[in-house]
C-alpha cells in the first residue's frame, strides 16, 4: 500500500501496461514492413492451397483465430500445438507452414526445425528479428522487438498484424482492420468486471472468434493463477453445460459473421444456468436480456478480432488484480519456455 491507502500496481501488470500502450502502433508499423515477406508467404500459399500452423501458448491462440480466415479463401488449413506436431505428426510435404513463436527461440521450435530441417514452404512470425526462428527461416518479423511482460498482449496483436499483411497478399482487403487498429474503440469494462466480480473460474467462449476466446483464457489463467479455459461453442454445448452455475463466469464472443445465431442461443442458454454472462459483441445484433454486453462496431474477422482483443485484455487484467497480489509476475512459469 502507498501513503494514500491505493494499492500499489504490481510490477507485472505495469509491464504488461507498457506493452499494451504500444501495440497499435506497433501492429500498423508490423502490416508496413511485412509486404514483402507477406508476397512470399502468400505465392506459398497459392503453389499449396495448404496451411499448417504452428505455435505453442499465445501463438498457438493467434493461430486458431486465424485459422477460419484463411479457409474461408479456399485454403485447407490447420492449426495444431507445436508440441503435437513433435509428437504425433501431420505430413509436412505439400502443404505451407507458419511457425509462430513471439521470441522465435521456445524449445518446441528448436526441435522442429533440428528434427526436421525445415521446408521450402515454412515460414516464421516473430517479434524477434534476431532469434534462433528469424535466422533459421524466412521470417515476417513484428515491430518493437521481443515482448517483456508475461502475459501475451502486445505481441499477440502484432502478430494478427503480420497475418493482416499476409492476407492482403491473398487479396483480402485490409482497410476495415486497419481502420480499427487507427482508430479503437474505447469500451468501458467496468460492468463486465462486475458482474464477473464473485466467480471462482471464467469459461471462454465463440464459434469462427473461437481462437479470441483462447487467447483470453490463457491469458486469465496466466494472470489469476485460476483454472480458466475455452470450449468452442458447440463443444461447451455437448455436456459441459453441467458445469454453469452462478459461480462460473462466462465470456462469449459474437462477431457479425454466419455463426452469430449460435453464439445467440448460447448467450441465452449462458443467462439460463445463473452464470455471469459476459459478451463481446461485434454483431450487430440485439443484446440478449441478462446477459452484459460490451458492444462494438460490427465486424467479422481481423477487424472484430482487432477491435475487441485490447478490451478483452483490459478485462483480463482487471479481473487478475482484483484476486492476485503480484498479478503479472510468473511464480512457475518464464516468458520463453525453454524446456518442453
Amino acid at each position: 500500500m502507498n501513503m494514500t491507502g491505493q494499492k500499489t500496481r504490481p510490477a507485472g501488470l505495469a509491464a504488461i501496461d507498457r506493452e499494451m500502450a504500444r501495440q497499435h502502433g506497433d501492429a500498423i508499423a508490423s502490416y508496413e514492413s511485412a509486404a514483402e515477406m507477406a508476397a512470399k508467404a502468400a505465392a506459398s500459399l497459392k503453389r499449396t492451397g495448404k496451411l499448417l500452423l504452428l505455435g505453442m501458448g499465445g501463438s498457438h491462440a493467434v493461430n486458431r483465430a486465424v485459422e477460419p480466415l484463411y479457409r474461408a479463401l479456399g485454403i485447407d488449413t490447420i492449426a495444431i500445438p507445436l508440441s503435437e506436431q513433435l509428437g504425433q505428426p501431420l505430413l509436412l510435404p505439400g502443404r505451407t507452414i507458419f511457425v509462430t513463436s513471439q521470441s522465435g527461440e521456445s524449445a518446441e521450435v528448436v526441435r522442429w526445425f533440428n528434427e526436421t530441417g525445415g521446408t521450402d514452404e515454412t515460414f516464421g512470425l516473430t517479434l524477434e528479428g534476431h532469434s534462433f526462428l528469424a535466422k533459421t527461416a524466412p521470417s515476417l518479423v513484428g515491430a518493437g522487438g521481443t515482448e517483456l511482460a508475461f502475459a501475451a498482449t502486445r505481441s499477440l496483436t502484432v502478430t494478427f498484424a503480420l497475418h493482416l499483411a499476409i492476407l492482403a497478399a491473398l487479396g483480402q482487403d485490409p482497410a476495415a482492420a486497419l481502420a480499427v487498429l487507427k482508430s479503437p474503440q474505447d469500451v468501458d469494462i467496468a460492468p463486465a468486471l462486475s458482474a464477473l466480480a464473485t466467480v471462482e473460474t471464467v469459461v471462454t467462449s465463440g464459434r469462427k472468434l473461437q481462437g479470441v476466446a483462447e487467447a483470453l483464457a490463457l491469458g486469465l489463467t496466466e494472470l489469476s493463477r485460476r483454472p480458466c479455459f475455452s470450449l468452442e461453442g458447440g463443444q461447451l454445448r455437448h455436456g459441459p453445460m453441467e458445469m454453469l452455475g452462478p459461480n462460473i463466469g462466462v465470456v462469449l464472443f459474437r462477431g457479425r459473421d454466419n455463426t452469430a445465431g449460435l453464439v445467440t442461443a448460447m448467450i441465452v442458454s449462458a443467462v439460463e444456468t445463473g452464470a455471469p454472462t459476459v459478451v463481446f459483441d461485434a454483431s450487430g445484433e440485439e443484446p440478449v436480456a441478462g446477459a452484459v454486453t460490451l458492444r462494438f462496431e460490427p465486424a467479422a474477422g481481423l477487424a472484430a478480432i482487432f477491435a475487441m482483443l485490447p478490451v478483452a485484455q483490459r478485462l483480463m487484467i482487471a479481473f487478475a488484480e482484483a484476486r492476485v497480489d503480484n498479478a503479472g509476475t510468473p511464480v512457475r512459469s518464464t516468458k520463453i519456455t525453454r524446456s518442453e
